[in-house]
């Protein structure tokens, strides 16, 4: 009557990682090549906000790049980073080293969400990962945190035919 209680429906969990898109490209045995996009300092949008609990008149750099894998486009990123919580970023190159890998690199962080869904490739989106508007892509929604501060937002379109792949 004192033994072990057994769940009914035990909770399994899976943990992910932050991949760093260039070692994912060259892991599948491609040529990696990052193109810098646009990189601003400016206020952020309403769902940037709410997403990363900032005001509108917070420091942010948007950016907007593209990895490509043997040539082609392999992935859009759009990403708000939070500059009082990088401060340092203001300062990288990212034009030589994307704004994933620098965050994962220089930004640690203790919590994150992310989300998976498929969308229609916006006649932007199209024209950046060279396929017709109305394409369905994967797309992954991804924002972190350090404690209660909001880091970064990223929204990542993947080309068409993109697999994602993980163990448990």
């Amino acid at each position: 009557k004192a033994g072990t209680r057994v769940a009914t429906h035990p909770v399994r969990r899976a943990r992910l990682d932050i991949p760093v898109i260039r070692l994912e490209i060259e892991g599948r045995g491609q040529k990696y090549t990052y193109g810098l996009l646009l990189s601003e300092r400016r206020s952020p949008p309403p769902e940037i906000c709410a997403n990363l609990g900032v005001t509108a008149d917070s420091d942010m750099l948007h950016i907007t790049s593209l990895h490509l894998a043997d040539g082609k486009p392999y992935m859009f990123e759009e990403r708000w980073v939070s500059v009082a919580a990088t401060p340092e970023i203001v300062d990288a190159d990212l034009s030589k080293i994307s704004a994933n890998e620098w965050l994962v690199l220089h930004a640690p962080y203790t919590k994150g969400d992310i989300s998976f869904s498929a969308v229609l490739a916006s006649e932007n989106e199209a024209k950046i990962l060279r396929t017709q508007k109305n394409e369905p892509l994967f797309l992954i929604e991804r924002t972190t945190w350090e404690g209660e501060q909001g880091i970064t937002s990223a929204r990542l379109v993947f080309a068409p035919g993109y697999r994602m792949h993980t163990a448990l």
